[in-house]
């Protein structure tokens, strides 16, 4: 703009070369009053109308049914504004790398080679045009499912609570574990969702409701595979709730009970921060 107003003072001085370029100067504005409007339209798509047209309501399957459901609609709709954005962005750097250039050619001593690459709008480039990441592999590690046979859905929603539990979504995990115990009841994997629920209500804070769900599963199933780390988690959480004598008892059965498992020593090691005689 600095330049621009250079050329314009210029042109009060009635010089020969900036009367001769007025036409280009015309041009110039009208290109710089067609990207503010552009950039204002993308200001007002970026606000909130301060409304909402989700609606969740229904049972727990519902719920979760329909949250899926808005997900999918919100992601696409930003993926789809992205692209605008993207759009916009490239189209509006394009043209202001010509205004730079023509503000060059009437701006006198001006040197065409010394305008460089133009900075992109807010100061990147497109996100489109990065490579994309890699999607991640589909897990391969085994279910713990004691051997049964499973259906694809029951392998698939399992997997999904597993991954929610992994990246943190505590809450997310809770429900869609409790979620698969009531689609998919006497599962082989419902000891292992009981156990996942626990692990997921104990990392958001709720030890007392995980402490439930590890007596669920190993009450309910001794024999299974997540037995041995369901009562260790469970001896754990009585030492966070202050019930120190009967975390102490529950830690010392582990190693009674599983003494080859790896929830053994971890119960031991937990005898030991409790300073279990």
């Amino acid at each position: 703009m600095r330049r621009l107003c250079i050329a314009l003072c210029l042109g009060v001085t009635a010089s020969a070369a900036a009367a001769q370029n007025s036409g280009s100067l015309a041009d110039i504005r009208q290109d710089l009053s067609a990207l503010t409007s552009e950039i204002q339209k993308l200001r007002q798509e970026s606000s909130t109308t301060g409304g909402t047209s989700v609606v969740v309501s229904g049972d727990m399957l519902d719920r979760i049914n329909t949250i899926e459901a808005e997900l999918a609609r919100v992601t696409n709709r930003t993926e789809e504004l992205g692209h605008r954005i993207d759009r916009v962005v490239q189209d509006g750097t394009n043209r202001i790398g010509d205004l730079e250039f023509r503000l060059c050619e009437v701006e006198p001593g001006c040197d065409l080679g010394s305008v460089g690459q133009t900075t992109p709008l807010g100061g990147q480039a497109p996100a489109t045009s990065a490579a994309p990441a890699p999607a991640p592999a589909p897990s391969t590690e085994p279910l713990p499912s004691g051997g049964a046979e499973l259906a694809v859905g029951e392998q698939t929603d399992f997997r999904r609570a597993q991954e929610a539990l992994a990246s943190g979504d505590f809450r997310g995990a809770a429900t869609q574990f409790a979620a698969f115990r009531q689609t998919y009841p006497g599962s082989p994997l419902e000891p292992a969702a009981f156990l996942g629920e626990g692990r997921a209500l104990e990392g958001g804070g709720d030890v007392r409701e995980a402490a439930r769900r590890y007596l669920d599963a190993y009450a309910n199933y001794p024999e299974s595979e997540p037995a041995p780390e369901a009562l260790w988690r469970l001896g754990a959480a009585l030492g966070t709730l202050g019930s120190t004598n009967e975390a102490c008892v529950t830690l010392g059965e582990v190693g009674t009970r599983y003494p080859d498992s790896a929830a053994a020593t971890e119960a031991q090691a937990a005898r030991g921060r409790l300073s279990c005689p």
